[in-house]
């Protein structure tokens, strides 16, 4: 009962049912209400009692709006509609773009087929080592392959070949085994003499011949290293040394003089190897170094690999359709293309690449092989600019049946073949070396569009720059290269990644001293940071512990932080500039150190999640680009990748407890001033934990730092420290050594030796003898440093 108002049982229901219906809805819902909703409450005879708490609040909210009007109740929907929104203005968002060499621009990069790329990449020709040229290629199209299968989210379905039957193939597979059989019948000392000369006499021949300089200089090497080694075993023949002695002089004469021995009985003998096996031998063996190189590369095998060996059907269909569509000729048993024909088309057009190389014959004759370019074979040709199709094959050369008789692949239909078995008709991405611009990809072009009938094969046409060692041209011919394996014992996969992410893929990169070092150093100053991230992380805090407010340090340096992000998103969209990547992350630490460093001179605990989301970031990133495999959250795995994943999160805690100890030690000693406990907590700091990959990080009045270093990164340290203090000692005069103790001496002689100690007593005898002796030490060390600064030597 509410003043005198009575209620019925039934209105008393329809109040309990009405209030328990609103106790569910929220303050929020309360304020929207349905014709329905407003009609239970019209229905009420008078106030409804307080203890139906929720109608009544309601019941006095619709009154106070209604007021007993029709007309405001009429109006109450309109009232309460949800006011219009105010959308955010749209901001231009920077788009892929790549450095098409089809158009010489960088593209908007548009897949032909929605999400999905697909790509061809020029393999090795697999008859030597995998050297620092192919991993230039290999590295810069696996860092490309990466980002764009992990940062922008396509899916990539990237194709490579293997080049196992060439000319290259033959002639060395040929020589190899004609070189062999040679040293099998271990020629005497004087019958390897005599067959040195003789087959100089072809050697000189090409010398003389030979205009291109780097190939001359070469050539005269080999001369001059033959020429040494005759006239040693000459000499040892002459003086009748013992049998040993010879033949250590013939091995190295026999060795010295393999390439110009090579080519002798290659062209006496080369015609009689018809065993196809020979020719499949050498190319399988390199192939499997080839596959072990690149995954010490940490290079992502490709999802489809092709040998040409493993093609000749599909090769011999394509040159069939090649011929049949009007494009290809036959000539003397070979299969030449019709450049001519087919740039005369409506359609096509020779050469999209570099057209102003149509008719470089040296280029052309590289691309046809040194067993191709005989005067007979050029004679085949109705044109200068067409190149095979297919060989016939001569004797000494590997061979498969064909509608036009015994022969091999030429080198450029190859691909062709391959990639369009796999890809079809049309490609988003061709991908492959500089240096095969032309004749290699524009006569795959031409070859490939003739078979198709179209002009768009591929879409985009991608090479990545050319690799040269300190200056110097690269080339593996030239005997100018350092294999991969080589490379690697110098400097960790890494290191050579992120060489390479430091320069643009398309440009030339100078492989040197100073580009390694200036990888090695971004490696270190990343990995310190992280370092330090680590160990912030690692110290002890709650769960609302994490969560600390944030001042104007931590807003700026967040709000930095997706700027750089942003600023790396552009770079990468900017035909995937890594280098500038590289400098934006480089910044983005340098930022957060300084952050850390201003916390650290405060006393105060950096932002923790602020620090952990910037290097997940950072690591996320290098792992996008191929520089980290592990599952590490952040920073570089310890211990290289492999095996040692989980040391780190393995080892801390018993490192952790250690140095706890060793403070509580190291405090202890400081008080009761034992100075030799001190010193062997050092010790354990620089000499022992360094063997291990432990680097302890003491800070006065701060908990030593704990980290996780590679073993040889911090012996390298130690080892430069050690110099680096050795050379500062050099550089003090001896009359200065004394002079800063002036908590041992008082006076000192003209020479600055000291005389008297600081209670001004004059020294002894046997003080003077043991100073004198430091003295005359550091005079020697002096004398080395002045002619050390004379020679231009000393830091």
């Amino acid at each position: 009962r509410t003043g005198s108002w009575e209620i019925t049982l039934e209105e008393e229901a329809r109040l309990k049912a009405l209030n328990e219906y609103l106790s569910t809805r929220s303050y929020i819902q309360g304020f929207i209400f349905s014709h329905a909703d407003v009609e239970a409450f019209r229905q009420l005879s008078g106030p409804p009692m307080d203890q139906y708490f929720h109608v009544v609040r309601w019941y006095r909210h619709i009154e106070a709006i209604y007021d007993g009007s029709s007309e405001k109740r009429d109006s109450c929907k309109s009232k309460r509609t949800q006011p219009a929104w105010s959308p955010p203005k749209e901001s231009s968002q920077p788009k892929l773009c790549l450095y098409n060499s089809l158009t010489r621009n960088k593209d908007k990069f548009q897949p032909q087929n929605g999400n999905k790329v697909t790509w061809y990449c020029c393999g090795p020709t697999v008859y030597d080592a995998s050297h620092m040229g192919h991993a230039r290629s290999y590295i810069s199209f696996d860092i490309l392959r990466r980002v764009l299968k992990d940062y922008f989210k396509y899916d990539v379905f990237y194709c490579m070949n293997i080049t196992d039957i060439d000319d290259k193939i033959i002639k060395r597979a040929r020589q190899n085994h004609l070189f062999e059989q040679y040293t099998e019948k271990k020629p005497s000392a004087t019958q390897l003499l005599e067959d040195v000369q003789i087959a100089s006499q072809p050697f000189s021949a090409k010398l003389q011949e030979t205009s291109d300089p780097d190939k001359k200089q070469m050539l005269e090497r080999i001369q001059a290293a033959v020429k040494t080694a005759v006239e040693s075993l000459e000499n040892v023949l002459k003086k009748k040394l013992s049998e040993g002695d010879v033949n250590r002089h013939a091995e190295v004469l026999l060795q010295e003089a393999k390439d110009i021995l090579a080519e002798w009985l290659d062209a006496k003998f080369g015609s009689q190897v018809t065993d196809n096996s020979i020719f499949s031998k050498l190319p399988k063996f390199w192939e499997e170094e080839y596959h072990n190189d690149m995954a010490a590369l940490n290079v992502l095998p490709p999802d489809v690999l092709t040998r040409v060996s493993e093609y000749i059907p599909e090769i011999v269909d394509f040159v069939q359709k090649i011929v049949d569509n009007g494009y290809g000729y036959v000539s003397n048993g070979s299969v030449y293309f019709d450049t001519v024909k087919f740039d005369a088309s409506e359609k096509h057009s020779y050469a999209k690449l570099v057209p102003e190389a149509v008719g470089d014959q040296k280029a052309l004759q590289e691309g046809e092989g040194d067993l191709s370019v005989s005067a007979d074979r050029l004679s085949e040709k109705h044109s200068p600019n067409d190149f095979a199709l297919w060989k016939s094959s001569k004797l000494g050369e590997p061979s498969w049946e064909s509608p036009w008789g015994k022969g091999r692949p030429g080198w450029h239909i190859e691909c062709s073949a391959m990639a369009g078995s796999i890809l079809g008709e049309s490609m988003d991405i061709h991908g492959g070396g500089f240096d095969l611009r032309f004749p290699h990809h524009d006569n795959e072009l031409a070859q490939s569009e003739a078979y198709f009938d179209n002009d768009h094969w591929v879409r985009y046409f991608l090479h990545t720059g050319h690799l040269t060692i300190a200056g110097c041209k690269m080339s593996k011919s030239l005997k100018n290269f350092i294999t991969i394996k080589d490379a690697l014992k110098k400097h960790t996969a890494r290191q050579l990644r992120l060489a390479f992410l430091m320069h643009s893929w398309k440009d030339t990169l100078d492989y040197s001293c100073n580009t390694m070092e200036s990888a090695i150093q971004y490696e270190k100053f990343m990995n310190e940071f992280f370092l330090n991230v680590k160990d912030i992380l690692r110290a002890p805090a709650d769960v609302t512990g994490q969560f600390e407010k944030w001042e104007k340090q931590e807003i700026e340096l967040n709000k930095s932080f997706y700027e750089k992000k942003v600023a790396v998103h552009e770079a990468l969209c900017d035909n995937i500039d890594t280098r500038t990547v590289l400098e934006e992350m480089r910044s983005l630490v340098s930022q957060c150190n300084s952050y850390m460093a201003a916390k650290k001179a405060a006393r105060q605990m950096p932002n923790r999640m602020l620090l952990e989301n910037t290097s997940i970031y950072l690591t996320q990133m290098f792992k996008i680009f191929g520089a980290i495999e592990s599952d590490e959250a952040i920073g570089f795995p310890v211990g290289g990748n492999g095996g040692n994943l989980n040391l780190e999160s393995t080892v801390m805690p018993y490192l952790q407890i250690l140095s706890e100890f060793r403070e509580g030690v190291r405090q202890i000693a400081r008080e009761k001033k034992v100075f030799e406990v001190l010193q062997l907590c050092d010790s354990l700091r620089d000499d022992v934990l360094p063997e291990h990959g432990v680097r302890f990080e003491d800070h006065e009045g701060l908990p030593t730092v704990v980290k996780l270093v590679d073993r040889d990164t911090l012996l390298k340290e130690k080892e430069e420290k050690r110099k680096a203090a050795k050379l500062a000692k050099m550089k003090i005069p001896p009359g200065e050594m004394f002079k800063s103790e002036h908590d041992k001496y008082s006076k000192f002689d003209e020479n600055g030796f000291p005389t008297h100690d600081t209670e001004g007593k004059e020294l002894s005898k046997g003080q003077m003898k043991k100073l004198k002796k430091q003295y005359e030490a550091q005079e020697k060390l002096y004398k080395e440093y002045l002619q050390m600064v004379q020679n231009g030597v000393a830091n």
